[in-house]
């Protein structure tokens, strides 16, 4: 039986709602959400259990963030209250040629204030056997950066899996340090990377490439120099993503594992309803096949995918789809014919 710890922040998202632009709103949707937490929302769908470690206030904001937790049956126990704020992010969606914007209010958050000690990691990974965590959270501060570390190598140390979504966001890294100052020794000990290929090298502090992905001996080259520069990784998962505009994108996802590549069908989304939390859809698919397809790689890139396509037909940031929805929409032509 697993059981899959993921460490990260959880935000409340503010939307104008009906696609409208942020000068047209007299009133916001509010979500809670966030990288890891979603990843572990969606396991917790799949029947697998979980448990999000994060800082919260102590005030009625922090409330609303640790109902959220309950609301998707996320194990909580180990979340702190401290600090005063909760991070915050705007989001305007975009809709056909007009793209989505985001805006961070997360300066000065509770995890950005956490210190190496203010987790028992050991008591945290008892009965686990997976971790997760995203580089968002090491981009926050470097105290966050430090406490991510502390978890990585307590969970190595305790024989856990252990799995990254690179999560590269440049609006984040405003501490004075650059992603490969960070995340090349953090990245030592993954077993599993979410990632695309020049996004990994730069965070490595390698020199940029730029792959063409149609052709699968380059990919396969580049995954085994990855692999190679990461003693402990033996994964790599990508989504493959055509943007023909914010309402129409096409889908598609590649798993590379010893010296193997296995790509899933594309999946032609049109209208999208939210972006937000695709990623980690994706990645939440990726660990539940990883974790009970066993050998099936082929099965699991299918469903970490059709998990992605799927939830870009659903609002809010967390994937609500459950593994029976993921295999009929594999098993499906797409035509999302009604169920009677």
């Amino acid at each position: 039986m697993h059981k899959v710890v993921t460490f990260g922040e959880v935000l409340m998202r503010l939307s104008p709602p009906d696609n409208r632009k942020f000068s047209q709103a007299s009133n916001f949707d509010v979500i809670y959400g966030g990288g890891e937490f979603n990843v572990a929302a969606s396991l917790s769908n799949y029947g697998i259990d979980t448990e999000f470690v994060t800082a919260l206030p102590d005030n009625a904001i922090g409330d609303c963030a640790l109902k959220a937790t309950r609301e998707f049956q996320v194990g909580n126990q180990h979340i702190i209250r401290q600090g005063n704020r909760l991070g915050i992010y705007f989001i305007e969606i975009g809709n056909s040629v007009r793209p989505s914007k985001v805006v961070y209010d997360r300066e000065n958050s509770s995890i950005s204030k956490i210190e190496k000690g203010d987790f028992n990691w050991e008591e945290i990974f008892k009965d686990a056997t997976w971790f997760h965590w995203s580089g968002v959270t090491p981009a926050l501060s470097q105290s966050a950066a430090d406490v991510c570390l502390e978890a990585i190598k307590m969970a190595n140390k305790m024989g856990l899996g252990i799995s990254t979504d690179l999560n590269y966001r440049s609006k984040l890294w405003q501490y004075g340090k650059a992603p490969y100052e960070i995340m090349p020794e953090m990245l030592q000990y993954s077993n599993v990377i979410l990632g695309d290929i020049d996004t990994t090298m730069f965070m490595l502090g390698k020199e940029k490439v730029a792959p063409e992905y149609t052709n699968e001996n380059e990919v396969k080259g580049h995954f085994l120099n990855l692999i190679e520069l990461l003693p402990e990784l033996h994964t790599i998962g990508m989504t493959f993503r055509e943007s023909v505009n914010a309402s129409h994108q096409r889908i598609g996802g590649l798993l590379y594992k010893e010296k193997t590549l296995y790509q899933a069908k594309k999946y032609e989304i049109q209208p999208l309803v939210d972006r937000v939390g695709t990623g980690d859809a994706f990645m939440g698919g990726l660990l539940y096949g990883l974790l009970t397809f066993g050998e099936d790689r082929k099965k699991t890139i299918n469903f970490a995918t059709a998990a992605c396509a799927l939830k870009h037909s659903i609002f809010g940031d967390v994937n609500r789809v459950t593994k029976e929805d993921v295999l009929e929409c594999i098993s499906s032509d797409g035509s999302a014919k009604v169920n009677r």
